[in-house]
């Protein structure tokens, strides 16, 4: 029998108990991640065993907006000396993630008999909103690219922390935020100047805007030497608490049942994707002189969030990461249209002119 509520709110209270409780558990246990994975997991098992949990969308943009915040805080005059020398590797890194995409896109098709333009979509290493959005003005199944993304990130994020924990990996970060110590009356304006940033990039209709505007305000003061608060952390762990319950919130009853060839083929790409990308990541870091974990979470297929809280929390090189997922969203949500039109016209000329 499946859980249930007459109000949203109810609802939504119970979510937020469900992934309290399980962040708190995950904690005493030692996982990885605690405050994320524990209400991922938590909140997907209830939704796929029919609980009513819900998780508005303000609730995720206000994660985005801690993650996005507590991140910038890390771009200091010293670190964007570093990340300048870094920008061929990122160029490398967005070149790298694009034709991963487009070769997963394929496999995917000839796995699960998906449709290409479903595949390409759905394969895309972007945003899962960005990629469904996309996708649909081409034609693609937007349930389905969604549900590959979906389940794509959950497993980038259940993978690749315990696989670190496991190994022992843990850096000595050199980088550290501009800001050390929380300030209410610096923190007030943090929030105020940082929120209107995600504010001001909404408004442009531009994607992810709740993690880039806040990001793009607290690097611009941080790098200008203005070091108004750290931000607490309370409101670090309470934002990977909303991203953990809003990801958790996505998966449905019907998640699994409606089309378990097309998931498993997801799950196959995806697994191949983490393969490929991280000996990728080693040949980077042999090339750059990076640590090779930090070139791991900078080129790994998941989202800007999930893998600079892994770098955060394992204090491996929590900018470089940041730098090449926000350039590779950029630059993904830019070229993902040019691209696939570049290819359909490709296939047809090699079809002979045939769709």
């Amino acid at each position: 029998m499946s859980l249930s509520f007459r109000s949203a709110p109810a609802s939504f209270v119970f979510t937020l108990v469900t992934g309290l409780l399980a962040a708190l558990l995950c904690e005493w246990l030692g996982t990885p991640l605690p405050w994320m994975i524990g209400p991922l997991f938590a909140t997907a098992a209830g939704r796929l065993a029919g609980a009513d949990l819900s998780s508005p969308v303000r609730v995720r943009e206000a994660g985005q907006w801690a993650i996005g915040t507590a991140l910038g805080l890390y771009f200091t005059p010293l670190v964007l000396g570093v990340l300048f020398s870094f920008l061929g590797y990122i160029a490398l890194g967005v070149l790298f993630a694009l034709l991963l995409g487009a070769a997963c896109g394929w496999l995917l098709h000839r796995l699960s008999g998906v449709d290409m333009t479903t595949a390409f979509f759905a394969m895309a290493v972007g945003g899962a909103s960005e990629m469904a959005t996309q996708g649909e003005r081409h034609g693609a199944k937007v349930d389905r690219v969604a549900a590959a993304h979906s389940l794509r990130i959950m497993m980038v994020v259940a993978i690749i922390p315990f696989l670190f924990q496991f190994a022992g990996v843990h850096g000595q970060d050199r980088y550290a935020p501009g800001a050390r110590a929380v300030e209410y009356d610096g923190l007030a304006l943090l929030v105020l100047f940082t929120v209107l940033g995600a504010l001001a990039l909404k408004r442009m209709n531009l994607p992810n805007a709740w993690v880039i505007g806040p990001l793009l305000v607290a690097i611009a003061l941080t790098a200008s030497g203005i070091n108004l608060s750290a931000l607490p952390e309370w409101m670090v762990h309470l934002g990977q608490l909303f991203i953990g319950i809003s990801l958790g919130t996505r998966f449905t009853p019907e998640f699994l049942h409606t089309a378990p060839r097309f998931l498993a083929s997801v799950a196959v790409c995806a697994l191949c994707a983490m393969a490929v990308a991280a000996s990728f990541a080693v040949g980077l870091a042999a090339l750059s002189g990076m640590n090779t974990a930090t070139a791991i979470l900078a080129t790994s297929p998941g989202g800007i969030a999930e893998m600079s809280l892994t770098a955060k929390n394992l204090q491996l090189g929590v900018p470089i990461v940041t730098a090449f997922h926000v350039t590779r969203m950029a630059m993904l949500v830019l070229t993902i249209g040019p691209l696939f039109r570049l290819g359909r016209r490709l296939r047809r000329r090699g079809h002979g002119g045939r769709p």
